[in-house]
């Protein structure tokens, strides 16, 4: 999973989900169904055909892939180029014709740690990693220069040109975290002249974050905490502000495959990223979602032909700011979008603290951005389902962290399954999943230790098993979703059809 924005403390304390019997009981509007009307339940379904047993043994191969090819399957690198002919080779057996969607970006690169000090009124030296992080995306540069906070008692916080009136050209300006993108902010302090820009985080932590897009001056993201620090020391405070980064030009591509059957006019597409990090293999941080999407197209190629068309994506370069799905989604037609039912995303499904979470389609979450219509009853297969199987579920902030973002923009409804990363497991989630409260989902995440010895086996199983569900039931209709259904008759969605208003 990439950090596009802010990464958001996931849904701890969100409502949850939950069949009778379990450990909390259900909200009001939560609907148990009996198992025998669940879609996709029968001895053949495709729930059951999806094994993680299956899914392991696609892990394990990543992992030979990623340890004889520099330990990781980075975009751009020989272990995701075998990586990638390891899934077309897995497709062709199966009997899809997967292809290459190729494109070109602009990758960059940090040479060397980042410096942020305080250089006056007193000299104080931030720490890298705990309290700044440099963003994605950002110049290079090493200023220094005045500290000028811009509107920082606002949520909008250096979101227009008027925040930044009267501002010093060449100070580093020190604005907030929130309501608008962190590009916004620093092209408008580029524009008044500013030489670097800071964004404090609105709550005490960390977080990482991406301009997208190349920026005219140095970016630094800032906990909450050292922010308020800098901020303390007034009109006396002087900034050094210093990036060491490069950017260039590359190729890479993103592997599509679809059935052969079903509407071409009513396709759900199913999608995770297949490159790591650099830092690692990569094996849950999606080799867990890779192998999951691998093995369900597999598996459902052995089924009946589906109602609607099923296109399985392999998408590349997610890492470095989405831009194999975002790629592929802008070169799309009008015509070639309305063809799209809806997009289901896999990212991160096999977390060693795991909690079950469901994408926000329904706007349950106040920290989730807008979702387009029918999202919420996406949402809603999959938290049915996790009750029809006693399992607890909660929804998982909609960031725009992950490749579902490219399709909700595009106003293409979405959904899908996560396991957690970066947020902090509450001692309420320890008794729905288990596990250790206080500490991150994944405390392997984005490491050389994002390990197969480190997947939870029960975590791949059961969001597998959900996953494959959710595949199944929209292959055979997304009248819920869409008003699209295929047959005059109308089927047994007596779980389903719940309408939603942001």
């Amino acid at each position: 999973m990439a950090v596009l924005m802010a990464a958001g403390t996931l849904a701890a304390g969100a409502p949850a989900h939950a069949a009778p019997g379990g450990e909390p009981g259900p909200p009001d509007h939560a609907r148990v169904p009996d198992h025998a009307n669940v879609p996709g339940r029968g001895p053949d379904s495709l729930s059951e055909a999806v094994t993680a047993e299956a899914i392991e043994q696609h892990l394990e191969n990543l992992a030979v892939i990623a340890h004889y090819n520099g330990g990781n399957r980075a975009s751009a690198t020989p272990g995701y180029d075998v990586a990638a002919l390891y899934v077309e080779d897995q497709l062709e057996r199966a009997g899809y014709e997967p292809y290459r969607d190729t494109y070109e970006y602009t990758s960059w690169e940090e040479n060397s740690e980042a410096v942020l000090s305080q250089t006056a009124p007193d000299r104080v030296d931030l720490v890298s990693g705990t309290d700044y992080l440099t963003m994605s995306y950002s110049a290079a540069g090493d200023v220094t220069a005045p500290g000028v906070p811009v509107d920082v008692d606002s949520g909008d916080s250096g979101c227009t040109a008027d925040d930044f009136a009267g501002f010093p050209a060449g100070a580093v300006a020190v604005t907030m975290r929130g309501a608008c993108t962190f590009a916004q902010k620093t092209q408008n302090a580029a524009d008044a002249g500013a030489s670097a820009i800071l964004v404090v985080n609105s709550s005490d932590e960390l977080f990482a974050g991406t301009v997208s897009e190349p920026s005219e001056i140095p970016v630094l993201g800032v906990s909450g905490t050292a922010g308020a620090d800098l901020l303390a020391a007034g009109e006396a405070l002087e900034l050094r502000v210093m990036v060491d980064s490069t950017v260039e030009t590359r190729e890479s591509f993103n592997i599509l495959a679809e059935t052969e059957r079903g509407r071409d006019d009513n396709v759900v597409v199913v999608g995770g990223h297949l490159d790591s990090v650099e830092e690692g293999p990569g094996i849950n941080d999606n080799g867990s979602g890779t192998a999951f999407v691998l093995e369900t197209a597999i598996q459902l190629a052995e089924q009946a032909p589906p109602n609607n068309k099923v296109r399985f994506a392999f998408w590349g370069t997610e890492e470095s700011g989405l831009v194999g799905s975002t790629r592929y989604v802008e070169g799309l037609s009008e015509s070639e979008l309305d063809d799209i039912a809806l997009y289901l995303n896999f990212d991160m499904i096999g977390s060693s603290n795991y909690a079950r979470f469901v994408l926000d389609g329904g706007g349950e979450l106040a920290d989730s951005e807008p979702a387009p219509s029918g999202s919420g009853a996406i949402a809603q297969v999959f938290e049915e389902y996790f009750d029809s199987q006693g399992q607890v579920s909660e929804p998982g902030v909609l960031s725009g962290r992950t490749d579902y973002r490219a399709f909700a923009l595009a106003g293409i409804p979405i959904g899908g399954l996560f396991s957690g990363a970066d947020g902090v497991k509450t001692e309420e989630q320890v008794e729905w999943y288990g596990g250790t409260a206080g500490e991150t989902f994944d405390p392997y995440y984005h490491t050389a230790e994002d390990t197969l010895e480190h997947v939870n086996s029960d975590s791949l199983a059961e969001l597998s098993a959900a996953g494959a569900h959710g595949v199944e039931f929209f292959a055979e209709s997304t009248l819920p979703v869409n008003g699209v259904f295929r047959t005059a008759a109308a089927p047994d969605f007596a779980r389903l059809g719940e309408d939603w208003v942001r």
